[in-house]
């Protein structure tokens, strides 16, 4: 009977003993995997989001983000622009072709920003002392400092600064991981249109001229433009000459000022504070042939802001641009 008993302790043992083996080397179930996950997460969220990156592609390739970029440098004015509109006011930003150092229009969002040199040539000590983590530029003004820039801190560049500011605009917002807010700004500026071209009506027949005022040149605006752009968007027409896909006509003659006519006219000047372009603008407007135009007769020729319509080239000049042909023509 002891030995009986004996035998059957002795299985027992052995049981628990192959049981317990089996479990130290069983995978843990679904629950356990989802305990762990959640438990390792959980215990470092900061590192995480630190970790997290993402790549974008550009005009000189691809470059990868790491986290949320927070000292961003841009070397575009209508990259500035952009960035005010999505929330970001950067670290360093080059200086407005006009204003000191910054456009009026945007003057006050831009407090405390350091300046880092001009579009053509941005100041890459300045650049780099600032620590930036994210430069945003341009292929047609910095190529040739790509690489240098690129050293300093992840850069991304826009390929073009002619024609559709929205374009750019995309490309800025996915950089910034903005995607949500960029498309808010480009669904109110798309009902801006929709709402300018209902209230235009039968205006939109009107022909908009458009011409520009600069020391040693006067250029006659078409339609891969700034402004053209926007123009062409609501649907307003244009005089013939200015009804192309082109640039302008640059270096006009007073012998084309008959081109310059129609219904309405838009004049702006460049001016750099050398009084050279104004000087530009006040003989050209008193020129008799100018003087003659229907359209100057009839009173329907305006100054705006060449800041506005022209050099600036962003989201809130393209708005502000919206504001004076609301004024101008539908008020």
């Amino acid at each position: 009977m002891k030995n009986i008993k004996l035998i059957l302790l002795t299985l027992v043992l052995l049981s628990v003993f192959v049981l317990a083996a089996c479990g130290n080397n069983a995978e843990p179930d679904q629950a356990e995997e989802t305990e762990v996950e959640e438990t390792e997460t959980e215990a470092a969220p900061e590192e995480v989001a630190e970790t997290s990156s993402y790549t974008i592609e550009h005009a000189m390739g691809t470059t990868e983000i790491e986290g949320t970029p927070e000292r961003v440098v841009i070397l575009t004015n209508e990259g500035t622009e952009a960035l005010l509109t999505l929330g970001v006011t950067p670290v360093g930003a080059v200086k407005s072709w006009t204003g000191d150092p910054w456009y009026d229009h945007i003057s006050e969002q831009m407090e405390g920003v350091q300046e880092v040199g001009t579009e053509s040539e941005p100041n890459l000590e300045a650049i780099a002392a600032l620590q930036p983590d994210l430069i945003i530029g341009n292929k047609m003004r910095q190529e040739e400092v790509y690489e240098q820039l690129n050293a300093i801190a992840p850069t991304v560049f826009a390929e073009t600064l002619r024609g559709n500011w929205k374009i750019n605009f995309e490309l800025y917002a996915e950089t910034l991981n903005k995607q949500d807010k960029g498309q808010e700004v480009l669904d109110s500026y798309s009902d801006r249109i929709a709402s300018i071209k209902e209230k235009a009506g039968d205006k939109l027949d009107l022909k908009i001229s458009m011409i520009r005022f600069m020391g040693g040149d006067v250029r006659i605006y078409q339609k891969d433009t700034f402004s053209g752009v926007i123009l062409e968007e609501i649907g307003f027409a244009r005089p013939e000459s200015q009804d192309v896909d082109e640039f302008a006509i640059k270096g006009a003659t007073k012998e084309m000022i008959p081109q310059m006519d129609g219904d309405i006219l838009f004049y702006f000047t460049y001016e750099t504070g050398d009084g050279e372009g104004s000087k530009v603008e006040e003989e050209w407007l008193n020129d008799p042939l100018f003087q003659k135009l229907p359209v100057v007769e009839s009173g329907n020729a305006h100054k705006v802001d060449d800041a506005i319509w022209n050099t600036a080239g962003g989201v809130i000049a393209a708005n502000l641009m919206i504001d004076d042909l609301e004024k101008r023509i539908l008020e």
